[in-house]
């Protein structure tokens, strides 16, 4: 965390329980629950365009209409890749003054199902891009108004969508309030595994929500370096190197001419055994078990394409034991223009320590570098394994109940990450028991929802004038 906001946690975690409950109390009369509700752009509000134009600047060119070809498909999809824009748009709303480690990139579909190192399968927070500290309510702002965008695609009525928004909103507040009466240990020690996620799962969704939940957990289970082996190679010459699937699977070979590619080989293969130092001393001794065979450029998400994002198959034993790994730029934080810059120089850090510090458990392959590209720039990367038990979502599949027990588990998985970083007694004595906040955020999402849809239009009319250029993909 910053400075700042360090100095500010450790010393209301040194008041009484008693004292910091009263802090929240106190920052009701600087930010009014219902005073959340609110959302008006302002006469001199960025323009939107301008914000994805500036953003794309620095991105591959050549994957940069992707990018815009994958944001026009849908509102939402256009929300995926708007996290920039919304953090403009929320830098003006009210703050309670409390903080902790966000997200920054907090919609629904950053939900998912994950491996924790012992094995088992997790429910938490997945995508991390954007992490810094700041004001909570931004995470919990983002992930409601993408179940109002989703409700919207899947044809829900407003008394249906206000009642999922209402339900997130309050397990949030719920879980924050039973968080904040735990022992510290308790509150790290909180998990979402498969036993507790099929526990709720019986109590929240019907016959089909249920056997929908079963499916995705065995399809995760399956999702594994293994199943990337057999779907992403191909044999040559008697082993295996990565398959082309251009543009969006593209080996290093087709890439770049034979001095340069060689030249940037050199460097990856620098950066896996130097982002090794980032990791405990166990896991750097797995690490070197492998050795690095072939290297492939891969377009991934919707808001990360034209990151450069690096895919890396290492075999072990032999030919028929591989890791892949992905190493995926880090760039400064959306949220660093309102809430200050990372404390921390390597953005590759930045994502890794934040991903730390709010998922229960991480990936044993978590870690970052530095690498100078063959064009003389620097550039900041995370390295985590490509696929590790990823079960996501499929909010077009979901019914209205179906929708709000996946909300209520977001809540409930989001509240866990904020409590861990913040303070979270003021923030449950700020939240309260009523359903002020719950409401209030309700009408927000509605709201911004209907800026995103403007948004997406105004993107839509831009490509089509020419303005911008898109092309689709599969």
């Amino acid at each position: 965390m910053p400075r700042k906001a360090t100095t500010a946690l450790r010393a209301a975690r040194g008041a009484t329980p008693k004292e910091r409950a009263a802090l929240g109390k106190r920052a009701r009369r600087r930010a009014p629950r219902s005073g959340h509700a609110e959302y008006r752009p302002p006469a001199d509000r960025p323009d939107p365009l301008t914000i994805l134009e500036t953003q794309s600047a620095t991105r591959v060119p050549e994957l940069v209409p992707i990018r815009y070809g994958r944001m026009i498909e849908s509102p939402f999809r256009f929300y995926r890749g708007a996290a920039a824009i919304m953090a403009s748009d929320l830098s003006p709303t009210p703050r309670s003054g409390l903080t902790a480690q966000l997200c920054g990139d907090a919609h629904l579909l950053n939900f998912r199902l994950l491996a924790s190192p012992e094995r088992r399968l997790m429910f938490d927070i997945n995508d991390f891009d954007e992490t810094l500290p700041g004001p909570w309510e931004w995470d919990v702002k983002r992930l409601a108004t993408s179940f109002v965008i989703a409700a919207r695609a899947n044809g829900f009525d407003d008394a249906e969508r206000a009642r999922i928004v209402r339900d997130t909103v309050r397990s949030y507040r719920e879980a924050m309030i039973r968080f904040a009466s735990m022992r510290t240990l308790d509150v790290w020690y909180a998990t979402i595994d498969s036993e507790r996620l099929a526990t709720l799962g019986s109590t929240l969704l019907g016959r089909r929500g249920r056997k929908n939940l079963s499916r995705a957990m065995a399809k995760a289970r399956g999702r594994d370096s293994l199943q990337a082996f057999d779907r992403l190679t191909e044999i040559t010459d008697g082993h295996p190197v990565i398959a082309a699937d251009p543009p969006l699977l593209v080996p290093m070979g087709d890439l770049l001419p034979d001095v340069q590619r060689a030249a940037l080989e050199r460097r990856f293969h620098d950066l896996v055994g130097e982002y090794g130092t980032t990791l405990t001393s166990d896991r750097r001794t797995l690490l070197a078990d492998y050795r690095l065979t072939d290297i492939a450029r891969k377009v991934v998400g919707v808001g990360s394409v034209g990151t450069r994002c690096w895919i890396f198959l290492l075999l072990g034993r032999d030919d028929e034991d591989p890791l892949f790994l992905q190493a995926k730029e880090a760039d400064t934080s959306v949220l660093a223009p309102y809430v200050g810059a990372s404390a921390y120089r390597n953005q590759g850090e930045r994502v890794v320590s934040g991903q730390r510090l709010m998922q229960a458990t991480s990936d044993i392959f978590l870690g970052w570098q530095r690498v100078d590209g063959i064009d003389g720039r620097k550039r900041d990367f995370y390295v985590r394994q490509l696929r590790d038990w990823k079960g996501i979502a499929v909010p077009e599949r979901m019914g209205p109940g179906d929708m709000r027990a996946f909300g209520d588990l977001c809540g409930l998985t989001l509240a866990r990450a904020h409590a861990r970083s913040g303070d979270r007694i003021a923030i449950a004595s700020y939240l309260g028991r009523g359903d002020s906040f719950d409401r209030a955020l309700a009408r927000f999402a509605e709201a911004y929802a209907d800026q995103n849809e403007r948004d997406h239009r105004a993107l839509v009319d831009a490509v089509r004038a020419g303005r911008l250029p898109a092309e689709e993909t599969s």
